[in-house]
């Protein structure tokens, strides 16, 4: 039985199967893994070997990206996956950060580094014929390494309590971990087509779309999420699976609904985050089955709904998973409901979710050494994610650490927005924090003190917002509260408990302008 990723892949070698299917081809397994070897070839031939062997990957959904994504299993080295939604600096830390030594990128994505420095990084654009030469011209592949189940098959990044996002080492042991469980809950194989829509650069795309095509022979079919088109793509690709994180099906469920929703192939939906209410609309709109779990990047900590849920719960972990008290590192007390259901025993029950057996599937965050020690104390995982749990062992989510949010699925944190919004002249203070969003996870809210200079109007903030090519589109805030002063501690350090307290509100004093979850112009609502 294979147990890394390249053990995998190898095996459907001669498999005659679709692997792709795409606009622009189609692609049987075997043709796909020749593909992925060839520019394997291609990268080995342009790398440097003394240095270490990370090629990162800036590319969107494509062929190109799940040949890129095989190349480096069957090359045997790692792929750093690169979040094509960072601008600027950030952009440019990241693949500083992974040690890449080469970027993989396309023409869709290439103008997102113009003007960044890389340091030693070659860049090479596989839209090109540059490239197409170069990978006809490379030699038969030599890989550059055998993997083991816990060598890396990736660096993916995710956000840390310092603000700066850190790059996880995705072992190759979890592709083939990842894909039985959800092959067998859905009853899944190779003549199934997984829709995966959800950035190929994530965990959660891997873990619960890509895995599951290669352990089954299944095909892909790799997409740019939109609401608007799913349900069109589902039925053109004849799509029988598909993996989400976020608000994807709250997205879906906004679209106008059709007597015939329901007519499509769609057999079954797993991941993460998505509200009770989404899960139940979503399951009956499409007629298909969603099952919604809970599971950090790290992977560490593994909580999945099982029949009988309560509502709001996330479901029950697995063995090891615990609910803790940083400061005491006890156990906290199981959470207590009054009579209308609320938690009577706050204080005590909610504590942050941690992994009383060690890291799990965790193997340590890429050259960093003291953030991968923070996460490992007193031989626990910490996740940084607070919860409850009932008598009966069903967890709940009560929201995060520090400044941690959790937007449309991905986690960031507030610094980076706030030195972002301070550049501008007419912001004094800025503190950003989250709110509870509409559906699901959190809504970026900032509070502002204007500093007098120029006029702040909800049209020059949006239109300062628009021309910062290092906010994320994902960082811009949904509600201003604009205010004469903010509540500050002695030492002037502004107190944010007191402002996510109060939520998506202003006071009498203050204005709150709001915009819509995926526009960009803001309005005056207080």
């Amino acid at each position: 039985m294979a147990d890394t990723v390249t053990q995998l892949l190898s095996e459907r070698t001669d498999d005659e199967g679709l692997a792709i299917v795409h606009d622009t081809g189609r692609w049987s397994w075997s043709e796909y893994l020749a593909d992925a070897r060839a520019m394997a070839a291609a990268v080995l031939a342009a790398a440097d070997s003394s240095r270490p062997m990370h090629i990162g990957v800036l590319l969107g959904n494509s062929p190109t990206m799940l040949i890129a994504i095989a190349a480096g299993a069957l090359g045997g080295y790692v792929t750093a996956g690169i979040n094509n939604t960072r601008r600027g600096e950030g952009l440019a830390t990241d693949i500083r950060r992974a040690d890449c030594q080469i970027l993989l990128t396309d023409a869709e994505h290439h103008s997102l580094l113009d003007g960044l420095d890389l340091g030693d990084c070659q860049v090479f654009d596989t839209s090109t014929d540059e490239w197409a030469a170069r990978v006809a011209a490379a030699p038969e592949l030599v890989p550059y390494s055998t993997p083991g189940p816990g060598d890396p098959f990736m660096l993916i990044f995710t956000s840390g309590t310092s603000g700066d996002p850190k790059p996880v080492q995705l072992a190759h042991m979890l592709i083939p971990f990842a894909g039985p469980p959800l092959i067998e809950k859905f009853g899944l194989s190779a003549v199934d087509v997984c829709y995966l829509s959800m950035p190929l650069f994530h965990s959660a795309a891997l873990l619960g779309g890509y895995c599951v095509a290669a352990t089954s022979g299944a095909t892909m079919v790799p997409a740019k999420f939109s609401a608007s088109t799913f349900l069109a793509d589902i039925r053109r690709f004849g799509a029988t699976y598909m993996n989400y994180v976020g608000k994807p099906l709250a997205y879906i469920l906004a679209t106008p609904e059709q007597p015939d929703d329901s007519d499509n192939p769609l057999r079954a939906a797993f991941g993460n985050e998505a509200s009770d209410r989404d899960i139940d609309d979503f399951a009956r709109r499409f007629g298909t089955m969603v099952w919604d779990g809970y599971g950090s990047s790290e992977l560490a900590i593994i909580i999945t709904r099982e029949p009988g849920t309560p509502p709001g719960s996330i479901g029950k972990g697995f063995p090891g998973v615990a609910i803790h008290n940083p400061a005491t590192l006890a156990e906290c007390a199981v959470a207590e409901f009054d009579e209308t259901g609320a938690l009577g025993n706050a204080a005590e029950a909610i504590g942050e979710l941690v992994n009383t057996s060690g890291a799990g599937m965790f193997t340590g965050y890429y050259n960093d050494a003291s953030t991968t020690a923070e996460r490992m104390r007193e031989g626990m995982y910490w996740s940084g994610d607070l919860g409850y749990r009932d008598a009966d062992g069903w967890i709940y989510l009560a929201g995060r650490t520090g400044d941690w949010l959790r937007v449309d699925g991905e986690n960031m944190t507030a610094g980076p927005i706030e030195r972002i919004l301070q550049r501008m002249p007419e912001i004094g203070q800025a503190a950003v924090y989250g709110v509870p969003d509409d559906s699901v996870g959190d809504a970026v809210m900032v509070a502002i003190v204007p500093s007098g200079i120029g006029d702040l109007t909800p049209a020059a903030l949006a239109a300062f917002l628009a021309d910062q090519a290092d906010l994320s589109s994902k960082g811009w805030p949904r509600y201003v509260r604009v205010s004469s002063a903010l509540p500050t501690t002695a030492t002037n350090k502004i107190i944010k408990r007191e402002l996510k307290q109060e939520g998506a509100t202003a006071r009498t004093d203050e204005q709150l302008w709001m915009r819509e979850p995926r526009g960009k112009n803001y309005r005056v609502s207080i």
